[in-house]
C-alpha cells in the first residue's frame, strides 16, 4: 500500500512541475513584447501624439477606428500599432472614455471558430491597449465572427477587408 501511495505521489508531483509556468513564461510579458514594445530606461521619455478633440460618442478623429489581421490569425500586424498606439494615447488623454472593441472575421471557417477567432482579434487589441497604459475597466470585448460584413465580396481584398477589429467608443 507504501508503494502506490508514493508511485501516487511521485506521479503528482511530477504533473505539478510539468504544468507550473516559469517566471518568465507570462503570456502577458509574451504579448507585451511580441506587440513591439520595450521599457523605456530610466530618464527617457517616449514623443508625444497629437490628438484632437473629440465630440460625444467619437473617438480620434486623426485615426481610423479599424486595425486589420491577416488570414486566421490574432497577432495585430507591425503596420496597424501606430493605431493601436494612436487609441491607447487618446484613452489616456480622455480618462472618462470606454471603448467596445468589436472582433470580426471573413466568411471562411464555421461560426463557431469564427466568433472564437474574432473574440481572440478583439482580446489581442484589448491586451496591447492594457500594454500602453489603458485601464482593463474602460475596455469591453465582443465578436461578431463573421456576422457584420464590411464587404461581401468572395475576393482576397473582401476578405481583408472583413478581418479586422473595431473601436466602438463609449
Amino acid at each position: 500500500m507504501t508503494h502506490f501511495r508514493w508511485i501516487g505521489s511521485v506521479a503528482l508531483a511530477g504533473l505539478l512541475v510539468a504544468c507550473a509556468s516559469s517566471p518568465g513564461s507570462s503570456s502577458r510579458t509574451e504579448h507585451f513584447y511580441a506587440f513591439g514594445q520595450k521599457p523605456q530606461p530610466a530618464g527617457q521619455t517616449v514623443a508625444p501624439v497629437t490628438v484632437d478633440a473629440v465630440q460625444p460618442g467619437q473617438g480620434p478623429q486623426h485615426l481610423t477606428h479599424i486595425v486589420y489581421f491577416d488570414y486566421d490569425d490574432d497577432r495585430i500586424r507591425p503596420s496597424e500599432r501606430p493605431i493601436v498606439e494612436g487609441h491607447a494615447e487618446w484613452m489616456r488623454q480622455n480618462p472618462d472614455r470606454s471603448v467596445v472593441l468589436q472582433g470580426h472575421t471573413d466568411v471562411r471557417g464555421g461560426s463557431e471558430y469564427n466568433l472564437a477567432l474574432g473574440h481572440r482579434r478583439a482580446q489581442s487589441v484589448a491586451q496591447a491597449l492594457q500594454m500602453l497604459g489603458v485601464q482593463p475597466s474602460r475596455i469591453e470585448t465582443v465578436s461578431y465572427g463573421k456576422e457584420r460584413l464590411l464587404d461581401t465580396g468572395m475576393t482576397e481584398q473582401a476578405h481583408q477587408r472583413n478581418r479586422r477589429v473595431e473601436f466602438d467608443y463609449r
